[in-house]
């Protein structure tokens, strides 16, 4: 049984067009939605009989128990605060989650308005709470019942939704989903699904999705939708993303946990007018969040499509302020067109708020430039350095000479200071080897402009360039996918790469903060980023400080009012054992204390060079000037953008903008709770009040 047709849900948001369908929703109506969709019991009974023979086909009643055995997989437990649109809602969820952990459930209290008869409060029990009475009867039924605390209590808000209110999840006897037991409250589920089962399909390698549309608004869209509950799009021609056995049912369940436990997570999808899946684009909270803080240089990563992997991904990068990269949203791309790249840019911008990064990196392609022209019109557009050196040895590996043609190309791109030196390099290698007939050559050469690092000297990169041939930008997903990893293994890999890149940045965080970092020079340089700069950005600017002893015989050369320019001298490894002595300008301006170096490292890495570092030493200036100490490499980087960029006109009416607030406002708690054993528990303690309040603030509400 599929459950796509099980569910027979999925959420379509108020968006610009109808075949962009979005998801932001809160957790309580995909909640609502899900259970409505997996058929409504009528009102549950009452009576004392709680396990119960089942009648008919066993076998196809298995069948169904089956089914639902996997809809209810993962699901999360009960929680606090939780809400449904009806009391048969609330039940059916809290029956699922029953059969999932291998118990009944039944309505133990129920609480009515008098005047209305209508029903408030209630509580739902595990089927051995309370004891049976006494019975009379000559051979009575054994006692089942434990007295078991397990249960859940749910009122009805002033919103006429059903909140739960109390949860208690602790049995006091054994439970066993593996035990074949049938209580009566997961007859009456598994009735409702087997008559809500569709006619059997036979399987294909391509699997059919058939969505059901509920009008759920998303708070970060505008427009309406054509669309309405129980109009059903097919997708029997998937003309692009081709889903294999599973897939479609791991994306699908994927998506749907991570609305359940994730409010701010972003979905779309994009459907043609004859209903056909083209792309599918998401991102989850710490994504979006992220991107508020490190949205300068995004790379946008298409490893997948231009290596034809099995899944079309593409995904948008960012690096954090401790130099780490750090995910900003995921994609499928259902094809390599300008339309296809066009719409998932701009779902991505959607989901950013409409925010546009300041300099795009991509791998050199022609659609995806007329893309980022389109919907990134004014960012700042560099072809992936990286990516057209890794290029290399498929490009050229079979001509003759290729050693020395790889050669004399890095040294072209990697250590040319001036674009005359480039140029000429180049054109010795084209003439040396006779390539001129190269087309792969010429198409380089023609978008030098756009990746050749001479000529990106005024453009801000954060790092994410290499500088030199020997240094590796990793993927973000790299060790988590292959060739051949299918749509279902990524959705499970999705989550431990996240998860383990979560931790690096939260251990990075912990040591910058807490540990002193060591000296390695007496250099007053080192010792005043080393209070300011993360634990790996230190490192790096570090090296830099190092580097100045390479360095020697710094002149100056020239004058021009207050602007002085500088020849700083340096011996630098040109291979194995082998070292060259290269000339770097410097321009010192002394009134501003303005400085540039031709090497740009600072633009590349954001933070100074050697050359420059040589030369402000020079002239006796013993602290790095505060224009080249940038904000978003320190430490508490985090809690000052917070600071700095409180909005006064925080949209009252949009959950989207409660959480990003929240989210960033308790960031400092977290790091700060989390620097000392004293800290965590005062911090565990408020938050514990805090939950408190809200408690009270609830139950004043009822």
């Amino acid at each position: 049984m599929n459950v796509m047709d099980t569910y027979k849900f999925l959420a379509l948001s108020k968006c610009q067009q109808p075949s962009q369908i979005a998801y932001s929703m809160s957790k309580a109506n995909l909640y609502a939605i899900i259970w409505r969709k997996i058929g409504k019991a009528s009102e549950p009974g009452f009576d004392e009989s709680d396990e119960l023979d089942v009648e008919g086909n066993t076998s196809i009643v298995g069948h169904y128990q089956e089914s639902l055995d996997s809809q209810s997989k993962n699901r999360p437990p009960p929680i606090v605060g939780l809400e449904f649109d009806s009391f048969d809602e609330a039940y059916n969820f809290y029956n699922v989650y029953a059969k999932e952990q291998g118990f009944g459930i039944r309505v133990s209290n129920s609480w009515f308005r008098s005047k209305r008869k209508e029903r408030y409060r209630a509580k739902l029990s595990c089927s051995s709470a309370g004891f049976k009475k006494k019975s009379e009867a000559n051979n009575p039924r054994p006692e089942t019942r434990t007295g078991c605390p397990a249960m859940i209590v749910i009122r009805m808000a002033d919103t006429k939704r059903w909140r739960i209110v109390e949860v208690e999840l602790q049995h006091n006897h054994q439970v066993n989903p593996q035990v074949k037991r049938f209580y009566k409250s997961h007859k009456k589920m598994i009735l409702a699904a087997r008559k809500a089962q569709p006619p059997p399909e036979p399987i294909t390698e391509i699997h059919t999705i058939k969505l059901y549309w509920t009008a759920v608004g998303d708070a970060g869209c505008n427009g309406y939708s054509k669309f309405v509950e129980g109009q059903d799009v097919n997708f029997d021609h998937l003309k692009y993303l081709e889903l294999k056995e599973g897939d479609a049912h791991a994306i699908y369940n994927y998506f749907c946990r991570m609305k359940l436990t994730n409010p701010n997570f972003f979905y779309l999808f994009d459907i043609d007018d004859d209903g056909h899946l083209k792309n599918v684009f998401w991102a989850d909270a710490r994504s979006r969040v992220s991107y508020g803080y490190f949205n300068d240089t995004v790379t946008i990563d298409t490893t997948c499509l231009a290596n034809k992997y099995e899944i079309p991904l593409i995904s948008f990068v960012g690096v954090n302020n401790h130099g780490q990269s750090v995910l900003l949203g995921c994609g499928f791309l259902g094809h390599e067109t300008v339309d296809y790249f066009v719409w998932i840019f701009n779902a991505w911008l959607k989901c950013m708020l409409g925010s546009p990064p300041h300099v795009v990196i991509t791998d050199q392609s022609k659609p995806l430039q007329t893309a980022v022209a389109q919907v990134f019109p004014h960012a700042r557009h560099c072809y992936s350095l990286q990516y057209i050196m890794q290029r290399v040895p498929e490009k050229l590996g079979g001509l003759k000479g290729y050693e020395a043609i790889k050669r004399q190309m890095n040294r072209a791109v990697y250590e040319s200071l001036k674009i005359v030196e480039f140029e000429t390099s180049w054109a010795d290698m084209i003439k040396k080897h006779g390539l001129g007939d190269n087309k792969w050559l010429q198409s380089l050469y023609n978008d030098r402009h756009l990746w050749v690092p001479v000529y990106l000297k005024d453009t801000f990169f954060a790092g994410m360039i290499p500088t030199n041939e020997n240094e590796a930008l990793t993927a973000f997903f790299d060790g988590y996918v292959h060739k051949h990893t299918s749509f279902k293994e990524f959705v499970d890999k999705y989550d431990l790469a996240l998860h383990r890149k979560n931790l690096k940045e939260a251990m990075s965080e912990v040591e910058s903060r807490k540990l002193s970092l060591e000296l390695n020079t007496r250099c007053n340089f080192e010792l005043q980023l080393s209070k300011l700069y993360t634990k790996e950005i230190f490192k790096k600017f570090q090296s830099e400080v190092e580097g100045m002893y390479s360095c020697f015989h710094t002149r100056q050369v020239n004058v021009n009012g207050s602007i002085i320019t500088y020849i700083v001298k340096e011996r630098v490894e040109v291979g194995e054992n082998e070292k060259e002595i290269k000339k770097f300008e410097v321009l010192y301006e002394t009134t501003e204390l303005d400085i540039r170096c031709i090497c740009s490292l600072f633009n590349y890495k954001g933070y100074l060079c050697r050359h420059a570092l040589n030369v402000l030493n020079y002239n006796g200036v013993e602290e790095v000037p505060s224009r080249y100490i940038l904000q978003r490499w320190k430490k508490d980087f985090k809690q000052r953008f917070i600071q700095d960029h409180v909005s006064c006109n925080v949209d009252t009416y949009n959950p989207v903008y409660w959480y990003k607030q929240l989210f960033n406002n308790a960031l400092p708690v977290l790091e700060e709770g989390a620097e000392s054993q004293e800290h965590y528990i005062i911090a565990l303690q408020e938050l514990e009040e805090l939950l408190n309040k809200f408690d009270l603030v609830r139950n004043n509400s009822f």
